[in-house]
């Protein structure tokens, strides 16, 4: 029988290959001469980021860098024609996720525990197994859970809990000083490493000001620059503004739904916590920004954190099991 060893996803596979860029260009990882990391570098070229006098955003590349864009159409076509991508192996990434090894809820496990892992210990999807069975047999998310609350409207106990503002619930949680973010004049490219750095989903994209939100950036939306050549061409320079905007041309060019063809979704901390689980049920996201009356932005509530009032931990519920008895494998990034 086949043991499961891990999960993978796309936002780890994107994480994954931002941080070997990176520590190639460095020099840190694959440094020698012709290791796959280093080969791909020198095809898609170093990068550093200059501000010009007129305040434009520029960064400089090397000239194989400029030809493979110019010419490789998407950064796909640069990847799978490099041994970089023909020599690494689902093994190599399994540093670049939380848990090892694999973590999944059985069917016997409790709702509790299940939004448990889902919020306090970070997971964002949870596999469900039978004992000793040899399959997975349904995946739950933080989307799905969210989804079955908003169901839950007109039932007792959610109207109950449901009324409450979201400064009764303590929400946000995280101090607007805290908060991840960049500006709309920063390097898209910016954004990405301060998602892996910071260990977060998605960002605001702020205004000249730093005050108000004009966008989101999601994890996810690092596809668009591996798979839209018009994008690709200018992704070691283009702005967050302008990434925002040659997305949404780029998914009404594709006749593509998503979230980003939208205005920033928003919130006020005298909404309802029902309020915003339907709007984020709704709009399909997994983030909302929390506004003042000057529409100033304030913080930011997530999934995880709409999950994380539902659940307290009872004393010694996992016992030992988060505090190092499951090991992490040798190449983690976590």
């Amino acid at each position: 029988m086949d043991k499961y060893i891990g999960i993978v996803e796309f936002a780890g596979i994107a994480m994954w290959l931002l941080s070997q860029s990176d520590a190639a260009v460095n020099g840190t990882v694959g440094s020698g001469a012709g290791s796959p990391v280093s080969n791909l570098v020198s095809r898609l070229g170093s990068f550093t980021f200059s501000r010009t006098s007129s305040g434009r955003v520029e960064t400089a590349t090397d000239s194989e860098s400029d030809e493979a864009a110019s010419v490789g159409g998407s950064f796909f076509e640069t990847l799978t024609s490099s041994e970089f991508y023909k020599n690494t192996k689902v093994g190599d990434i399994s540093g670049s996720f939380r848990w090892a090894p694999f973590l999944a809820l059985q069917t016997s496990d409790t709702f509790l525990t299940m939004l448990l892992l889902l919020s306090k210990y970070r997971m964002k999807s949870l596999p469900v197994v039978e004992v000793g069975g040899d399959k997975i047999e349904n995946i739950i998310t933080q989307s799905s859970v969210v989804h079955m609350l908003a169901e839950c409207v007109g039932l007792s106990w959610f109207e109950s809990w449901g009324t409450k503002k979201l400064s009764e619930l303590g929400l946000p949680i995280m101090k607007p000083s805290k908060l991840v973010k960049v500006n709309e004049d920063q390097p898209v490219l910016k954004a990405f490493q301060l998602m892996r750095e910071k260990g977060v989903g998605g960002l605001p994209v702020m205004d000249t000001s730093g005050a108000k939100a004009i966008g989101n950036i999601s994890i996810r939306d690092v596809q668009y620059l591996l798979t839209a050549p018009k994008i690709y061409k200018e992704h070691r320079s283009i702005t967050t503004k302008d990434f925002l905007s040659a997305v949404r041309h780029h998914l009404q060019e594709q006749c593509e739904a998503s979230p980003l063809l939208h205005d920033v979704i928003t919130c006020k901390k005298d909404d309802t916590i029902k309020d915003i689980i339907l709007k984020l049920d709704s709009e399909k996201i997994h983030r909302i920004y929390v506004v003042d009356d000057k529409g100033n932005t304030e913080g930011v509530i997530t999934l995880r954190d709409i999950i994380s009032k539902l659940v307290h931990e009872p004393r010694h519920y996992f016992g030992d099991f988060f505090d190092g008895v499951v090991p992490l494998p040798a190449n983690s990034t976590v």
